[in-house]
C-alpha cells in the first residue's frame, strides 16, 4: 500500500529577479508517511534551512522545481477534483501565528465550524456543536470558556491550542505543524506539545512537527530530520541523534541547548565557527566552511552514509559506512 504523503527527492529553487541567481531551499529531500504507523516526525534546523518550504510542498501550497510530492501514489499536481478534496481532510496545517489566522470581526466558533460545513461532517447544529466540543477538550480546552470568544479575548496558547483543535475536527491522519510554539509563552509550550503528542497517542494521527528549537523536537518526536542550508544532514530515531549526534553540525545544534547551571558555555560554543581554510563549494558539503573537521573531500557532496539500523549521516567522517541512495530515504525510514 502506498503511503499517505511522500516526497521523492524534492528539491525547490527560487528564482532570482534582476538578474540575481536562483536560491535553493530544498534539495532532493525524500520523506515518507505511513496512515498505519502514526508518529511525530521533528524537522529541525536554522532559519533558512528548508523547513518551512518543506512544509508548503507537502501541503500542495508550493510546486517542487525537482521530484513529486504523492498522496496515496499520486503526484499533487494530476490529483482529480476528489482526490485533492480528500486529501485536504486528510492532511491538515497548524502554522506558526495562531492570531494571524483569525478573522477578527468573527467569533472563533467560525473558524471551528467551517471545516466542520466544508467537509461536511455533521447533520445538524447539534452534532456540529458536539464535534467542535469534543475537539477542544482533546486539546485540553473547556468549550464553555472559549466558543462565544472573540479571538483578541482569548490568550496566544488558547488561540493556538484552537488551531490544532480545528486541525483535528476532520479527523486527518497527517498534522503538519510549522512552527507551532514559537510565538507562544514558554510557559504554555509544554502544554500544546503535550496536546500535539496526545493526538499521534490517543488518536493515531501522525504529526510532522517543524521546529528551529531541537529541545521541543526531542520532547514530542519518535524520529528526526535534521536540516542545514536546504541540504539533509542526519536523520533517524530522535533519542539516538539527541543524545551522539554524529554530524558536526548536529553536534553544534545540541551543544547550544542552554543546561541549568551558571557557567553558560552554550553561548561560547555556539558563536565558535572554525574556519580552516576549507572553502564551501557550491556543490560540496553546505557545512565545510563552518566544520573543524573538514577536509578537501568535503568539495564534494556527500553521500547519506547508514551509520545504525534507522540512522543516516551526510558526512564524510563515516565514509566506511555503506551509503544509501537519497531516493530510498523515506521508504527506508518509515520501514
Amino acid at each position: 500500500m502506498a503511503p499517505l504523503i511522500e516526497a521523492v527527492d524534492v528539491g525547490k529553487r527560487f528564482t532570482g529577479g534582476l538578474g540575481r541567481e536562483s536560491i535553493l531551499a530544498l534539495d532532493g529531500l525524500s520523506l515518507a508517511i505511513d496512515a498505519e504507523k502514526p508518529s511525530v516526525i521533528a524537522v529541525v534546523g536554522e532559519s533558512g534551512s528548508g523547513k518551512t518550504t518543506l512544509a508548503r510542498l507537502l501541503l500542495g501550497l508550493a510546486e517542487p522545481t525537482t521530484g513529486e510530492v504523492r498522496y496515496r501514489g499520486e503526484d499533487l499536481r494530476r490529483l482529480g477534483r476528489n482526490s485533492w478534496r480528500a486529501f485536504r481532510r486528510d492532511v491538515q496545517a497548524v502554522f506558526q501565528d495562531p492570531y494571524g489566522v483569525y478573522n477578527p470581526f468573527y467569533r472563533v466558533d467560525h473558524v471551528l465550524s467551517t471545516p466542520v460545513r466544508q467537509f461536511g461532517l455533521a447533520a445538524s447544529r447539534a452534532e456540529a456543536r458536539g464535534l467542535i466540543e469534543e475537539a477542544l477538550r482533546a486539546v485540553g480546552l473547556r468549550p464553555e470558556e472559549i466558543l462565544g470568544r472573540y479571538p483578541h479575548q482569548l490568550s496566544g496558547g488558547q488561540r493556538q491550542r484552537v488551531m490544532v483543535a480545528r486541525a483535528l475536527l476532520p479527523k486527518p491522519k497527517l498534522i503538519i505543524a510549522d512552527e507551532p510554539v514559537s510565538m507562544v509563552d514558554a510557559s504554555l509550550r509544554a502544554t500544546i506539545l503535550g496536546s500535539l503528542r496526545n493526538l499521534t497517542d490517543q488518536h493515531g494521527i501522525s504529526i510532522l512537527y517543524i521546529t528551529h528549537d531541537l529541545a521541543t523536537a526531542y520532547q514530542v518526536g519518535d524520529q528526526i530530520l535534521v536540516l542545514y542550508r536546504a541540504h539533509l544532514v542526519e536523520a533517524g530515531a530522535i533519542d539516538r541523534i539527541v543524545t551522539t549526534p554524529q554530524h558536526p553540525y548536529t553536534q553544534l545544534l545540541v551543544s547550544a541547548i542552554p543546561h541549568a547551571h551558571a557557567t553558560r558555555d552554550w553561548i561560547k560554543q555556539e558563536n565558535e565557527e572554525p574556519r580552516n581554510g576549507v572553502d564551501m563549494m557550491s556543490h560540496g558539503c553546505p557545512f565545510a566552511d563552518r566544520c573543524a573537521h573538514a577536509t578537501s573531500l568535503c568539495a564534494v557532496a556527500p553521500p547519506l552514509y547508514r551509520t545504525e539500523l534507522r540512522r543516516v549521516v551526510a558526512c564524510v567522517l563515516y565514509r566506511e559506512y555503506p551509503t544509501l541512495a537519497a531516493r530510498e530515504l523515506g521508504s527506508w525510514l518509515s520501514a
